[in-house]
């Protein structure tokens, strides 16, 4: 784990506190946007080389990265690794190619799919129900946060295995720890994981 990185994260407001409407509807005390990275370089590149770190050990012929978030991020991994990207589409073209992954890739390789946050693992089964259509195999699935709502399990079971680099909890605890949150807005977020 690299508590500067979180750090960073917190300092270029990917992580922010407060009262946020979620897709659901609840309100909840944190808010993760890893879409700001795309605007500093250095800390994007930092983010980059932490997933690589995890990719690493891992056999794949390509890296798959979830749109929209993910896609910077996987941008800036596959750079660093010097390895191809590809990307499922959410939705299917009906002009041009007609193409739901984009990139270049043979049937039968295996793909290691990237996303940067995992809430319930909708967007992840999607996406690996995509590149199977393409007939492509995915075996491991690597996550930069996990918001601990049940997305691990979910992926799991569709019989994936899942990298987390960071879950919510160490996020605010580095926060906490380096006294860039207060006591009370740990707590929040603390209480705010335990009735998910």
């Amino acid at each position: 784990m690299n508590p500067d990185l979180i750090v960073s994260w917190h300092h270029i407001g990917a992580i922010q506190f407060g009262k946020f409407k979620m897709k659901t509807g609840a309100l909840a005390p944190i808010y993760l946007d890893l879409r700001v990275l795309v605007s500093h370089p250095n800390v994007l590149r930092e983010s980059a080389h932490e997933i690589a770190q995890t990719l690493a050990p891992l056999a794949f012929d390509r890296i798959a990265a979830i749109p929209l978030a993910a896609l910077p991020i996987g941008t800036a991994v596959a750079l660093e690794m010097e390895r191809p990207l590809i990307y499922p589409r959410s939705l299917k073209k009906d002009y041009g190619s007609d193409r739901r992954v984009e990139g270049e890739f043979k049937s039968g390789e295996t793909v290691v799919l990237l996303d940067d946050l995992i809430v319930t693992g909708a967007s992840n089964l999607e996406a690996i129900d995509t590149l199977q259509t393409a007939r492509l195999k995915v075996r491991d699935v690597v996550v930069l946060v996990d918001r601990e709502q049940g997305g691990v399990a979910a992926v799991t079971a569709r019989g994936c295995i899942v990298h987390v680099i960071y879950t919510f909890r160490e996020l605010v605890q580095t926060l906490r720890d380096a006294e860039r949150i207060s006591e009370n807005q740990f707590t929040k977020v603390i209480e705010y994981l335990g009735t998910r």
